[in-house]
């Protein structure tokens, strides 16, 4: 019966195995035999998610014991004869208005406070109303009110300004209704709008009670470690990607086309970094649930600068930007040569270090809650990043007429700098002479007489190395390098376009470097924000602390 709907098939191994495979239709898996594994997978997976935050463990439980506590009022006789089955209404408000933090559990109990008050209070009135009308009128105006009630706060929700108070719109429409209309099928609105009220009261106040006392989760801590371990996941992703830029000589580099950039399993601060990006809502909601915190632990004055968090955490994310730029720069198709990338690489490693360990300073300030002289730091600093522009602009002739060494030969060109001051001068002076004269790009120049022979010979070698390397990935494009081979060699049409190509190559590392140097301006930013932070949450003092002027 093979290839007909509701088939049974049914496997016969060879003599030696007697296992028999019933598969049922429409079923992805066999029957037997995953069972075990897959529950241990899950068992698995489970203690590992619980591992990664025991607060979640701590949330857990402090639900289960406030619906406990809720339901032992009607689990017992005496308190469930005194509000009857409207004691529901408590289990209901637990289980809304328990949140995580307990920032969050106060605003939500805010908001049903003041909406089923509200409610109430508006069904009472109407309630009392529609009773005089007489019975005829009585389920019309009630009809009407409904139809009103529910299309004002429906409109008003989504008022800009009013948009935190989203759910206390939404409790007024519901208890509203509720009330409202089983008050008029039991006759008594009153009664009925009193007992419900007390049972939202009760509920509230064991929600309120227990998140505070019982493992306390305080928003306020969590969006101060949240703000510095995006610090940390910042340095560690732009220290990374500088590692890894300057040691991949492109043997080995991935195919963009098949590899996206969210699964190099190499590369773990990447990912940390990418999560600072998108941290803006998860800050935002932290501070607007600290806010209603009363002082605790380490934040212990009223009015604490909670919006300046979500302030450092928005420069912090501009400057993380630059550092997914530089990842981007990392695993583009479009690479300089390997030895053209270690040519700078004491000034681009001296820059990184640096930055990298400004960034984690400026977090282990915010988390040890100080503050501490930054401005040597920073002129450290400024001073590696001029050196690195200095160097990029004296040798920007190695950016447009660079030369790509054999795969064996992975040595860095010698600098300018490295020669002596006369050699230095006529070099110079002969590459701007070349650059002015530059108007046939079918004649590549090359520097002769001042320079060294080893270099002279590099740079008059240069197309030819290029072509011996076409199936190294990081020649680019290799598919433009293929079809020239193919047509028998490089000709002289073919010099300015291969030279285009090849100048764009090399222009990569100028790029890189430039995105590190913003990354760096983007930093003055960082310490304002995070020195004005300091300021305003009166963070204990360590020193005079200057104002960086560059």
């Amino acid at each position: 019966m093979n290839g007909k709907k509701g088939s049974v098939e049914i496997n016969i191994p060879s003599a030696g195995t007697t296992k028999i495979k019933v598969q049922q239709p429409g079923s992805g898996k066999s029957s037997g035999g995953d069972g075990d594994f897959s529950i241990k997978a899950w068992v698995w997976k489970v203690w590992e998610f619980a591992r990664e935050d025991s607060n979640r463990v701590k949330f857990s439980f402090k639900v289960g014991l406030a619906v406990l506590l809720v339901s032992l009022l009607i689990l017992f006789r005496a308190p469930y004869e005194i509000f009857g089955t409207n004691i529901i209404w408590s289990i209901l408000t637990v289980a809304v208005m328990f949140e995580y933090t307990v920032g969050a559990t106060f605003n939500r109990g805010f908001n049903r406070a003041l909406g089923s008050l509200l409610a109430g209070i508006l069904a009472i009135a109407v309630a009392q109303f529609a009773l005089s009308t007489g019975r005829v009128a009585e389920p019309i105006i009630i009809g009407i009110s409904i139809f009103l009630i529910g299309a004002v706060t429906s409109f008003m929700k989504l008022w800009p300004s009013l948009v935190p108070y989203e759910y206390g719109f939404r409790v007024i429409l519901f208890t509203y209704c509720l009330i409202i209309v089983s008050g008029y099928r039991m006759g008594n609105p009153i009664r009925t709008s009193m007992d419900r009220l007390y049972s939202i009261a009760i509920g509230g106040f064991v929600a309120v009670l227990v998140n505070v006392l019982v493992f306390p989760i305080w928003a306020g801590e969590q969006l101060h470690k949240e703000l510095v371990n995006s610090f940390n996941s910042l340095a560690d992703s732009l220290e990374e990607c500088v590692k890894k830029y300057l040691e991949d000589d492109g043997l080995d580099h991935p195919d963009f086309t098949k590899t996206l950039m969210d699964e190099f399993p190499d590369e773990p601060a990447y990912k940390k970094c990418k999560n600072t990006l998108n941290s803006s809502a998860k800050l935002e909601s932290l501070s607007i649930s600290a806010k209603w915190e009363p002082p605790h632990g380490r934040f212990r004055h009223f009015f604490y600068p909670w919006s300046k968090y979500v302030k450092v955490g928005a420069v912090l994310r501009y400057c993380a930007y630059e550092v997914m730029a530089l990842h981007g720069v990392l695993h583009s198709e479009i690479q300089a040569p390997y030895n053209l990338r270690i040519t700078f690489q004491s000034e681009i490693q001296e820059v990184t270090s640096q930055a990298a360990e400004l960034v984690r300073n400026l977090g282990k300030d915010i988390g040890n809650m100080k503050r501490s002289v930054k401005t040597c730091l920073l002129k450290r600093l400024h001073s590696s990043t001029e050196r690195l522009q200095g160097s990029i602009d004296m040798h920007s002739y190695l950016l447009t007429t660079a030369s790509c060494d054999p795969p064996e030969n992975s040595k860095p060109f010698p600098k300018l700098f490295e020669l002596s001051n006369d050699q230095q001068a006529d070099a110079e002076s002969e590459s701007n002479h070349d650059l002015e004269k530059d108007s046939d790009l079918t004649t590549p120049k090359t520097f002769s007489g001042t320079l060294p022979p080893e270099f002279a010979a590099q740079a008059e070698s240069y197309h030819e190395t290029v072509r011996k390397q076409s199936r190294r990935l990081h020649s680019w494009p290799s598919r433009e390098v293929d079809a020239f081979e193919e047509e028998g060699g490089l000709g002289v049409d073919s010099l300015p376009r291969m030279r285009a190509l090849e100048s764009t190559a090399a222009l990569s590392l100028a790029t890189f470097t430039s995105l590190l140097i913003e990354f760096v301006a983007r930093l003055d930013h960082l310490a304002e924000a995070v020195d004005e932070l300091s300021k305003l949450a009166k963070f204990k003092h360590e020193g005079l602390l200057v104002q960086p002027s560059f």
